[in-house]
């Protein structure tokens, strides 16, 4: 069975979004692949228990979301922004804003693994976790303008990861991007072989879980603490950061190991 065939069962009766453990791995899949897996307001809320539940889960060490199919993310389910009061219009964006802010809060890394299309709140998604890789054949698009709404809650995580021209480009024009450009641009880390896309970032994934999960929840809180701070300021906070970071058990196993050229055993905290 095909990806875009296993996304979807003949009677509909499978999650829209797939959650595992898999070693020191949390996976999340988007499985409506006929629909090009469009972010609904369910949708995003199960992204956002997922990724809660993985935070609570000391066995979990890296998050990946993929998707099966044709496309990681089309974005929004557009017809729940149909004949909509103001109030309901907004309660779908909040819980968009509320899974993008929950990918940050979670301790572990995120890793965006994105095959064929991320579109929309799909792009926003690929822009706002901590790293993405995609295959060679992937577009990134926030075409809202060309149906008369602007991709403003995209635009904020776009334009932190690729500027400010650049994000303007893809926001008024709705032209898509290749992975190639995506990676150019710093949408996106790295491009891969469509075949080598889980792979690649399965590795990855592995090895960032090798490290100190302690250790490496604090250089992700850190690094969304000090990112739009003005230079000065993030330095004193980053220099206060490392002296407390210095002071746990991992650090100093991470040094004494080093300098006694063994492996390190971490503790996790």
């Amino acid at each position: 069975m095909s990806d875009s065939e296993a996304g979807d069962t003949a009677n509909g009766e499978r999650a829209a979004v797939e959650s595992v453990v898999d070693g020191p791995l949390g996976v999340i899949t988007l499985t409506q692949a006929r629909r090009r897996n469009p972010l609904s307001s369910a949708v995003m809320r199960e992204i956002s228990a997922a990724l809660t539940g993985f935070d609570d889960d000391p066995a979990v060490r890296v998050v990946i979301i993929r998707a099966l199919g044709p496309a990681f993310s089309a974005g929004h389910d557009l017809t729940e922004l149909v004949d909509r009061t103001l109030d309901d219009e907004k309660a779908v964006f909040d819980t968009c804003v509320e899974m993008m802010r929950t990918v940050h809060r979670i301790r572990q890394p995120v890793i965006a693994e994105v095959a064929g299309m991320a579109f929309a709140a799909g792009c926003q998604l690929v822009a706002t976790c901590d790293l993405a890789i995609a295959g060679r054949s992937a577009r990134f698009s926030t075409p809202g303008v060309r149906i008369g709404l602007f991709c403003s809650t995209p635009m904020v995580a776009l334009t932190r990861a690729i500027g400010r021209k650049r994000a303007m480009h893809m926001l008024l024009t709705g032209d898509p991007i290749d992975a190639e450009t995506a990676a150019d641009w710093g949408l996106i880390g790295s491009v891969v072989d469509d075949d080598e896309l889980e792979s690649t970032v399965r590795e990855l994934a592995t090895r960032i879980a090798s490290s100190s999960a302690s250790t490496v929840s604090i250089g992700k809180q850190a690094f969304y603490r000090q990112i739009e701070l003005d230079e000065d300021a993030a330095y004193d906070l980053m220099s206060d950061t490392m002296a407390t970071n210095a002071v746990t058990c991992d650090a100093q196993e991470g040094i004494g190991a080093f300098l006694a050229k063994r492996e390190p055993v971490w503790l996790d905290r």
